[in-house]
């Protein structure tokens, strides 16, 4: 089994994804409580543990500071919702607004998903250059929920976790604006 889980605090607050295998440790020695399984199962020579899907802490974790998340190309896609930020086509490739061949730095703000058609056209040209309008203005997320989020694929008793934490970030990058 090579499943993942959720991670919460002792609050609800979503902190990070594990292995199933990892989460079912933390339940094992009574530093979480299982909230949600999978409906499979770790078996032992005299024992079967379900496999864990969404695990709660027992004891609040104190996050110190928020960290920048690192950009890649899965957070991009999932910040700006699959979708080209020029023409609103299911996005295949990020670019750099301003092009790294001009100075254009690798960030959150000047990094957006794109297709490939507009991708190949705006090439090493600057947005006025190439006639191009920003759907939106690209952002860093706030959130730390949109680790998970890129982390690939949610499962569905992840949802009413993150989504609320997903909504109330301010400052979240919204393609639909």
């Amino acid at each position: 089994m090579t499943g993942r889980a959720l991670v919460l605090n002792a609050t609800f607050e979503p902190l990070c994804v594990v292995s199933s295998r990892r989460a079912l440790v933390l339940v094992l020695d009574e530093k979480a409580e299982l909230v949600h399984d999978t409906g499979a199962e770790f078996r032992s020579e005299r024992a079967r543990f379900p496999e864990p899907s969404v695990v709660r802490l027992s004891q609040y974790v104190r996050i110190p500071h928020q960290t920048r998340i690192a950009i890649s190309r899965r957070s991009v896609f999932a910040r700006d919702g699959h979708r080209c930020q020029y023409c609103g086509a299911q996005a295949e490739n990020i670019d750099h607004v301003v092009p790294r061949s001009r100075g254009g730095p690798h960030s959150w703000e000047n990094v957006v998903a794109s297709c490939r058609r507009c991708n190949a056209s705006k090439e090493d040209y600057l947005l006025e250059e190439a006639g191009f309008v920003l759907r939106s203005a690209p952002r860093a997320p706030r959130s730390r929920v949109w680790l998970l989020a890129a982390s690939g694929e949610m499962c569905a008793e992840w949802e009413p976790y993150v989504a609320p934490v997903l909504e109330r970030s301010a400052g979240r990058h919204d393609p639909a604006a």
